[in-house]
């Protein structure tokens, strides 16, 4: 989807510039030091312009939030509603994330939950290494977070949707919640949503949601 320019943006940007985490690798195993008060610490991948995240703060002061976002144009939104909103448990990083970027950004174990919300599907075949749900990509997940913690994974794209379910099946990962009409469920997970999420609700498009537990073989 295209996004509108957005003029005088590196400018823009600079003026909210303390919501973006500067040498994000610096802060591995040790993120929840940023955020005074906090005890849970979790991660949206493709954050977009930031309602779920900062709604997810506002709700919940004691956790801590870090939002990934690529598109400038995009995150800046996600960084002006952190601003009005004067959260200080929020923070983001300005990047895109390839395989192995999150070991390089978190330490193992150190998150309680990833949120992965209406991630962009890469529906060729050749570019499957590319969705946010690729086996090999769920289990690195795994590894950074915590036992007893989540990843959660929202979509409209029914094809989408179908190739997670697999490859949670086939990576062995335990499903905790999952429905394919969230908002006609009485799942909790339908009070906090995304820019996107409102607009297929509009519509009556039905959103599609798995939750994977993350449970820890006993050392």
């Amino acid at each position: 989807m295209r996004h509108r320019k957005i003029r005088n943006l590196d400018e823009k940007m600079e003026a909210v510039a303390c919501h973006i985490a500067t040498e994000p690798e610096n802060n591995k195993g040790q993120w929840l030091e940023n955020f005074p008060g906090c005890h849970k610490l979790f991660l949206e991948i493709g954050c977009g312009k930031g309602k779920f995240m900062t709604t997810m703060a506002k709700e919940n002061p004691k956790n801590a939030y870090i939002g990934i976002e690529g598109q400038r144009t995009v995150l800046y939104r996600t960084l002006e509603k952190i601003e009005e909103g004067k959260l200080n448990n929020v923070i983001t990083i300005d990047q895109y994330v390839d395989p192995g970027d999150l070991e390089k950004l978190f330490e193992k174990d150190e998150l309680d939950g990833i949120f992965l919300n209406f991630s962009d599907p890469w529906p060729k075949e050749r570019h499957e290494k590319r969705r946010l749900t690729y086996g090999k990509r769920l289990i690195q997940y795994v590894e950074l977070i915590k036992d007893g913690g989540f990843i959660q994974f929202k979509t409209d794209n029914e094809g989408l949707f179908e190739y997670s379910l697999e490859q949670i099946e086939e990576t062995n990962l335990k499903i905790l919640k999952m429905t394919r009409d969230l908002h006609n469920s009485t799942l909790e997970e339908r009070k906090v949503t995304t820019e996107y999420e409102d607009k297929f609700k509009e519509t009556g498009k039905n959103i599609n949601m798995v939750t994977i537990e993350v449970v820890k073989a006993a050392k």
